[in-house]
């Protein structure tokens, strides 16, 4: 599966009101993020560090929501998760050759 067959297959479990474009999946995204970043957490907390399988599924289950609604955020927005992800890989390349992989800021 690519990642635009995800995508449109994704889609078709949006049930969101078209007033909330944007909105809607960008407030999802921050919240199954945090989900995700509480469950490291408690990995840290009460198990030292120590990823269990069960805790990797659990994380894995999280990391599919984050996708879900990345996916969601990318078609309200009218652009491919594969040309996002071009792009990124892009912008990554070229801050490796310029040696700007380390520091803060986006335009680096």
């Amino acid at each position: 599966m690519t990642l635009n067959e995800y995508q449109q297959e994704a889609q078709k479990t949006a049930l969101y009101p078209e007033a909330y474009r944007l909105l809607y999946p960008t407030l999802g995204l921050a919240g199954e993020a945090g989900e995700l970043a509480n469950k490291v957490k408690k990995i840290l907390r009460d198990h030292g560090g120590n990823l269990s399988q069960a805790a990797r599924e659990d994380l894995v289950a999280e990391l599919g929501d984050v996708l879900w609604y990345v996916a969601q955020l990318a078609t309200d927005l009218g652009v491919g998760l594969e040309e996002v992800a071009q792009g990124n890989l892009a912008k990554l390349r070229s801050r490796l050759e310029r040696g700007k992989l380390g520091g803060s800021g986006d335009n680096r």
